[in-house]
């Protein structure tokens, strides 16, 4: 669907161009952005491709095994569907641990395999409670490292690119703790009238 709408958006965008006789300023447009836009992506992959190797060094080091061991009694408690040593669990705790360090690229397979796992636990074509809890929290995204939004700063020229992240961490906590209050309200709502999700 979304795919739809960007589709109608630029072929609207470039019929009202042709119509109202601008698409000499469309073009230059076009061609204005590409080369900012490869620049944008090249300086954003080395910084991703830097917190990917910091994250295999934590990963060898043993760091993200001892955030995941420090987590999972929350994390457990938040999916009790889930059986103690499923391998959805670990699918949760890594996709929870990239998005703490900003790597939403790096997240999103974790997110993808914990979806799946969630999916062969439930059985049904139906979001279970433990999918909607995820998804949820992958959303709000508990995040102590903007990496992503620091490489953008950096790359525009930020006197402190690093100056956003305590403001990020406050954000991103009230985000989670409302995206987890109403997620619990909708659910116990749900199970208090006898509704199946």
């Amino acid at each position: 669907m979304v795919n739809l709408i960007w589709v109608f958006l630029a072929v609207s965008g470039i019929a009202y161009a042709a119509f109202a006789g601008t698409m000499d300023r469309v073009n230059e447009a076009i061609f204005a952005t590409i080369d900012e836009s490869v620049m944008i992506t090249l300086s954003l992959a080395g910084v991703l491709v830097f917190w990917l190797g910091l994250m295999k060094i934590a990963e060898e080091a043993g760091l993200l095994t001892g955030l995941a061991k420090l987590f999972k009694p929350i994390v457990k408690r938040l999916f009790p569907d889930i059986p103690e040593n499923d391998p959805a669990l670990g699918y949760i705790l890594s996709n929870m641990t990239a998005n703490m360090f900003g790597l939403g690229n790096a997240a999103t397979p974790m997110g993808l395999k914990a979806m799946k796992e969630m999916k062969r636990l439930s059985g049904s074509e139906r979001a279970s409670r433990s999918m909607i809890t995820f998804l949820a929290i992958n959303t709000s995204s508990l995040t102590l490292i903007p990496t992503t939004v620091i490489a953008i700063r950096m790359k525009y020229g930020s006197v402190d690119p690093t100056s956003i992240i305590g403001a990020t961490i406050l954000a991103t906590m009230i985000s989670t703790l409302a995206a987890l209050i109403i997620d619990r309200y909708f659910y116990y709502r749900r199970r208090k009238t006898g509704q199946t999700l």
